[in-house]
């Protein structure tokens, strides 16, 4: 590794964490379009960039939801019940996620990435919110929702916030408990997913050193670091700041990055 891709690497970190306190969203998604190219400059194959940057990704979770459900379990948010039932469905999900996505070729993987970064920046442009209309289903339909949740987390990358979320608020949870839930369900759906990748890409020919599966240690541990060290400031400049309008200009930024990952597989 190069002293430019690793302080790209830390200057990535830096950037998401802080991004990630300050306006609640998924370093995910800023994370994976850049990491995708660093990892090609580390001597990932083309074919595999995409599917390494998400693998990457998810296992970056491990590190950060356990101390955001941390600060969301000492504010009283995470509904343990809720969590419960949901979290063997999530297993189950990413899992399968991870696997279906080692299958993918690299158009159809960046394609339903671009999708979903693209919904969710529209989403966070008009702050569209869902309406309370129903209750929780029992441990059947949690677990369901669950499978559903970690298999999209695990191929896209994400922590599943995207469906949780809305899911939850939806079910009359109120949306204090709903965000510290899906930040504790962040664990599972990194591990799961993580364990899937490593598995899934085992056998890989032509990775550089220092990979397990389509994981990258090294972009991990640099990443993650510096993730973790930056994500309580943003939090804390979120109390002090206005951050509708950011997420407004968060989210142009995001079409951006789809527009320009979008040039790169049409």
């Amino acid at each position: 590794m190069t002293l430019f891709i690793f302080l790209s690497l830390i200057a990535l970190g830096i950037g998401s964490g802080f991004l990630a306190g300050l306006l609640g969203i998924g370093g995910g998604m800023i994370i994976t379009p850049f990491l995708s190219v660093l990892l090609t400059m580390q001597g990932v194959p083309a074919e595999y960039a995409m599917h390494a940057a998400i693998a990457t990704s998810l296992s970056i979770i491990l590190f950060t939801s356990m101390s955001s459900a941390r600060a969301h379990n000492r504010n009283h948010f995470v509904l343990w019940n809720v969590f419960w039932g949901i979290a063997p469905g999530i297993l189950v999900g990413a899992a399968l996620g991870a696997q279906i996505a080692s299958y993918l070729p690299t158009f159809w993987i960046t394609l339903i990435f671009i999708i979903f970064v693209g919904f969710s920046a529209v989403k966070m442009f008009f702050d569209l919110k869902p309406k309370p209309t129903n209750t929780l289903p029992g441990k059947p339909g949690l677990f369901a929702v669950g499978t559903v949740i970690g298999g999209l987390s695990g191929i896209v990358g994400a922590g599943g916030g995207f469906i949780s979320v809305p899911f939850m608020v939806r079910s009359n949870v109120e949306m204090h408990h709903a965000v510290g839930t899906s930040a504790a369900l962040g664990f599972p759906i990194a591990l799961a997913g993580t364990i899937g990748y490593i598995y899934a890409g085992w056998n890989l020919t032509g990775m550089p050193a220092w990979t397990a599966g389509y994981i990258h240690l090294p972009s991990l541990a640099s990443v993650a670091c510096a993730t973790i060290l930056t994500a309580p400031l943003g939090a804390a400049a979120a109390k002090r700041l206005n951050t509708k309008p950011l997420k407004k200009l968060f989210a142009c930024l995001l079409m951006v990055l789809v527009f320009w990952m979008g040039s790169k597989i049409f």
